[in-house]
């Protein structure tokens, strides 16, 4: 699995220009899934990010987690992390899931981080979205769950 985590004051998704969700203070994470994750990845992934102190304490440090910022999260797919542009003008998606992969994995996350006790909105897998969203600082990270530990 691959994560663009964003911090944000604010973040919102409009599907198929029907209906809106969003969240405030917290975390815009795009998640996407490749041919070989699994359960126990989704859950490493989950745990790192929604551990991880990207938010000012009194002092001004970066010391503070989303739980203690009482932070949201909305997470929305995105295949075209996976996307290869080494060759030619036009990307190629090999390495990202096909949907009866993807699906499940991506709410698999989703249903980790609000076990969490976390307020979780979505996008919805496949749909056209436009994702709008107020970057804090902007703070934006890129996390493989091939990477961690």
């Amino acid at each position: 699995m691959k994560a663009v985590l964003m911090r944000v004051q604010r973040a919102s998704v409009t599907i198929d220009e029907r209906e809106t969700r969003s969240i405030g203070r917290g975390f815009l994470i795009l998640l996407a899934v490749t041919h070989d994750d699994t359960e126990a990845q989704a859950v490493k992934l989950a745990d790192k990010l929604c551990s991880l102190r990207l938010f000012e304490d009194a002092d001004g440090k970066i010391n503070l987690t989303l739980d203690e910022v009482g932070g949201e999260i909305m997470i929305v797919s995105q295949f075209t992390l996976y996307g290869n542009c080494r060759k030619g003008r036009r990307p190629e998606f090999l390495s990202a899931a096909r949907p009866e992969i993807a699906i499940p994995m991506y709410e698999k996350f989703v249903e980790i981080c609000r076990e969490k006790g976390y307020h979780v909105e979505t996008g919805e897998f496949g749909a056209y979205m436009e994702v709008e969203s107020l970057n804090d600082g902007p703070f934006t990270l890129i996390v493989d769950s091939a990477d961690l530990d």
